[in-house]
């Protein structure tokens, strides 16, 4: 069992040595909520895979506080294992960085703060790593929204153990081109559908990525093609190719203004729309995420990826990454978390937590 009374990096090397790849969390799952059963202080609810534990101290305001279980496929990289790089000591392993260590903070202070100065709702949730329809938040957010009711969310996704706010958007779209089929060897009678996907690709090539300040905070944006397919065999001119694109977008503009701008990009092709999700403003206005912020220090960054502070947002909750780790390394082979953040990440929400 895990023993919250652990340190916060024991508790994330026991944590990461529960494989908990997405779709198979249900293990991790059934460990937290064992270990949270006996905590008095905690009203703990259950959601498939997703653990909810709540303080109901009746303070004025309430804060979220959340992190997923489960974690990108293990590729001989765990068990966990102690290394040293620069004089510094790291913990190395799949889910180190994303993001079991900020969830051994979580479920440490989970047990110990009794009496924090906000409510408190902490949520550990399944499928964050897989697309969209599958998350836990997600579904929490359909099926049991009040267990998402707050004044203020912390997502512990990998920070370096600084505050990053809000995050970009994501949108992928399939640009398609049409051609003829026709023998390889008699290709005048055909159209190549590859070759007419070469402006598509030169066009992305030539675009410069866009810097864009929200709130303070700098965005940056980036249009990339990540796949492309086409072909029949052999001795086949295609007579379709797909070329992928990501587009990662600000969150100055909505979800419904991104659409606009690829579908406009390449108003010369058919685009097809396969995945969507709005970014989130920096969250850092309000009087809450300003106190927050004074306490754990430091300089206040945008996040570049897509994280679930987005569904926060949607809800009109102010929300921000905060966990230890580099997320440069979430999803590495070589994924490490350097200890010395972990017990940074804890000290600053215990002392924002119990501040008198």
């Amino acid at each position: 069992m895990l023993d919250l009374t652990a340190s916060a990096v024991d508790l994330t090397r026991a944590l990461c040595d529960i494989p908990s790849v997405s779709g198979d969390e249900g293990a991790l799952a059934d460990e937290v909520a064992r270990a949270l059963a006996p905590v008095a202080h905690l009203e703990v609810i259950r959601d498939g895979d997703a653990i909810v534990a709540r303080t109901n101290l009746g303070r004025a305001e309430r804060v979220i506080i959340a992190g997923h279980l489960d974690t990108v496929p293990i590729n001989d990289n765990l068990p966990v294992r102690d290394v040293s790089e620069d004089g510094e000591a790291y913990l190395w392993g799949r889910g180190t960085v994303d993001m079991k260590a900020g969830v051994a903070v979580q479920l440490k202070l989970a047990a110990e703060l009794t009496e924090p100065v906000y409510d408190i709702t902490w949520i550990w949730y399944d499928h964050e790593e897989v697309e969209a329809e599958k998350n836990g938040l997600g579904r929490l957010a359909r099926t049991r929204p009040d267990l998402l009711e707050g004044s203020f969310a912390i997502l512990g996704e990998p920070s370096n153990g600084g505050i990053e706010g809000g995050c970009n958007g994501t949108l992928r779209a399939v640009v398609r081109t049409h051609g003829i089929r026709s023998h390889s060897a008699r290709a005048w009678r055909g159209e190549n559908a590859i070759h007419f996907a070469a402006p598509i690709l030169a066009k992305l090539a030539e675009h410069t990525a866009r810097t864009i300040d929200v709130e303070g905070l700098a965005y940056r944006e980036g249009l990339n093609a990540v796949r492309i397919s086409g072909g029949v065999a052999g001795n086949v001119i295609p007579d379709l190719c797909e070329v992928e694109v990501n587009y990662r977008f600000a969150p100055d503009k909505t979800a419904e203004e991104a659409v606009n701008r690829i579908t406009h990009f390449f108003d010369e092709y058919e685009v097809e729309i396969t995945d969507l999700a709005g970014g989130a403003r920096p969250g850092l206005d309000a009087p809450i995420a300003q106190s927050f912020a004074r306490a754990v220090g430091g300089t206040p960054k945008p996040k570049y990826g897509w994280t679930d502070v987005a569904r926060f947002s949607a809800l009109g909750i102010p929300a921000v990454n905060y966990g230890p780790g580099d997320g440069q390394l979430a999803h590495a082979d070589d994924e490490r978390v350097r200890i010395s953040e972990i017990e940074d990440v804890e000290r600053g929400l215990r002392g924002w937590l119990s501040a008198d």
